[in-house]
């Protein structure tokens, strides 16, 4: 999912600006563009998702965990912690995709425990389709003000992780085509069912 061109020329809206703790925006005080605050952000993934995805695979934290209201904030106050002061904080404002701010809460902990059930209790959803379930399903509520995407598509990583039973374990690859990835997350919040999107998603062997 890469940047249009210029991106890294894209400066910072004050708004923006004032919603990094204060060692960031002194870190990056002078650049100004939005690609230096990315470069961090990914930089923090790649290592919470080392840690998390390492945990999974040493089954010390398991699906039970990770189906939870309360881990997805606590993940994404891990991703984001370090740079906004908005990490792991529910929205409070209204906006053109994803659920009222005051049913956040009660959707998210629902959609899950939902999810769950289903996964327990059926047997017509793969592995993979129960990852990108979740991927969708909290895209659908959009939780957060930012950083929806970045804490759901690792969510969904860790959650196929949790769920597979091979020697050769597979994440999602999520270099994708935007434009129709977001063509079906879109779709599938009018049928909410998962499969077009699961086979829209690809997979690759975890590098070990």
């Amino acid at each position: 999912m890469s940047f249009a061109p210029g991106y890294g020329q894209t400066p910072l809206t004050d708004d923006e600006a004032e919603m990094l703790v204060p060692a960031v925006r002194q870190l990056i005080e002078g650049s100004g563009g939005k690609a230096a605050v990315y470069d961090l952000e990914q930089a923090i993934q790649e290592e919470v998702a080392e840690e998390l995805i390492g945990a999974v695979f040493e089954g010390t934290l398991l699906l039970d965990d990770l189906l939870t209201d309360y881990f997805v904030r606590d993940l994404h106050q891990r991703l984001y912690k370090d740079i906004w002061q908005w990490a792991g904080t529910f929205r409070r404002r209204e906006l053109n995709i994803g659920v009222a701010p005051e049913q956040i809460a009660v959707e998210l902990r629902t959609s899950l425990d939902s999810i769950e059930y289903r996964w327990n209790h059926t047997s017509d959803w793969t592995s993979r389709q129960l990852g990108i379930a979740v991927h969708a399903e909290t895209v659908r509520i959009h939780p957060f003000t930012d950083g929806n995407g970045r804490t759901t598509r690792l969510l969904a990583d860790l959650v196929y992780a949790a769920v597979q039973d091979s020697e050769s374990p597979e994440l999602y690859d999520w270099e994708l085509d935007k434009q129709q990835y977001i063509h079906l997350l879109r779709e599938y919040d009018g049928h909410r069912d998962c499969r077009a999107l699961a086979v829209f998603i690809g997979t690759s062997p975890v590098e070990g």
